[in-house]
C-alpha cells in the first residue's frame, strides 16, 4: 500500500522516456518495479511502460521506461466511461500473469498481516492525539480488528492475481480510449479483493473529486469468497488510513483540513 506519505524514488521525465531512481535502502522497490515492467510488456503490451533497461545493483538503483501518454483520473470527475475503463484495465492486469509465472513472482508488501502488524504498531501513538471524532472510530475499528480473524491469515479460499499494490488514482491514465497504468514499486502476488479495496479506500478516491464507488465494483463479477472478502478488506484498508491521515499534522499537511475526520466517518460507515 503506497500511502504517498514517504518519497522512495526520484523520476526524471524525457519526451520519450522515463527514469526513475530509487534509494539504496529501497532496491526491493526497484526490483519489484522492473519484475512488473517485464511481467507485463510480455503478457500484457500496452497496458504499462515499456521496461527499456535497468541497474538494479548501482548504489541507488535506477529504471528506464517508455513514457505514457494520458491524463491522471486523480482529481477529475469520472464519468461511467472512465469507470468502465478503469475496471477493463484491472481485470486485464489481475489476470494478466500466467499461474506458472506467478508462482514465481513474491507476494505484495503491504499485505492483510502487515497492515494488522502496522496497526498494532500504531496504536498508542494516534490514540494519544485523536480528537474525540478520530479516537471514537479508532476504538471501533480496533474492536471490529479483533473480532475479524484479519490477524491470523489470509483468505485461503480466493485465487490468486498480480497486484499492482498501489490505489492511488493518480498512476492510472486515462488517454481519451482506455486507461494505462504506472508505478509498480509495491507489485506482485495478491488477490482482487484486497486490491480493489486498495483503490476504494485511498484517500485519492474521495479527497477530491470522489469515485463512484457502487458503479465501480459492479463492474467485476467477484465469487462469494472474495465479495465477503472485500468488505474486511475494504474496513482494513479503512482504518489504516484513519492512522495515516490522523499523523497527517503540522505546518504542511498534505490533505485539507478534516480529512481525518471526513475519514473517521467513513470507517464508521464501513463497519454499520
Amino acid at each position: 500500500m503506497s500511502s504517498g506519505q514517504w518519497s522512495t524514488h526520484g523520476v526524471e521525465l524525457g519526451s520519450r522516456s522515463a527514469i526513475k531512481r530509487f534509494r539504496g535502502e529501497h532496491r526491493e522497490q526497484a526490483e519489484r518495479e522492473w519484475r512488473a515492467l517485464t511481467l507485463l510488456a510480455r503478457y500484457a503490451p500496452g497496458l504499462a511502460p515499456e521496461p527499456w533497461e535497468a541497474d538494479l545493483d548501482a548504489p541507488e538503483p535506477t529504471v528506464v521506461m517508455s513514457r505514457l501518454s494520458g491524463e491522471p483520473l486523480r482529481g477529475r470527475s469520472l464519468d461511467d466511461g472512465h469507470i468502465k475503463a478503469l475496471a477493463a484495465t484491472l481485470s486485464r492486469l489481475y489476470v494478466a500473469v500466467p499461474p506458472d509465472a506467478l508462482a514465481a513472482v513474491p507476494g505484495r508488501p503491504g499485505h492483510q498481516q502487515q497492515l494488522v502488524a502496522q496497526i498494532r504498531s500504531w496504536t498508542p501513538q494516534t490514540q494519544a492525539q485523536a480528537g474525540d471524532e478520530v479516537s471514537r472510530a479508532v476504538n471501533r475499528g480496533l474492536a471490529w480488528l479483533d473480532d475479524s480473524g484479519m490477524e491470523t491469515a489470509d483468505q485461503p479460499d480466493v485465487p490468486p492475481v498480480f497486484g499492482p499494490g498501489d490505489g492511488n488514482l493518480a498512476n492510472y491514465l486515462w488517454d481519451g480510449s482506455e486507461v494505462r497504468v504506472v508505478d509498480f514499486e509495491d507489485s506482485g502476488v495478491s488477490d482482487r479483493a484486497f486490491e480493489l479495496a486498495e483503490i476504494t479506500e485511498h484517500v485519492a478516491g474521495w479527497v477530491d473529486q470522489p469515485l463512484d464507488i457502487e458503479t465501480f465494483l459492479e463492474q467485476f463479477e467477484l465469487t462469494a469468497a472474495e465479495s465477503l472478502r472485500l468488505k474486511d478488506c475494504r474496513r482494513l484498508l479503512a482504518l489504516v488510513w484513519l492512522f495515516l491521515l490522523s499523523f497527517d499534522k503540522g505546518d504542511k499537511p498534505r490533505n485539507p483540513p478534516g480529512t481525518a475526520e471526513r475519514q473517521a466517518g467513513r470507517l464508521l460507515k464501513l463497519l454499520n
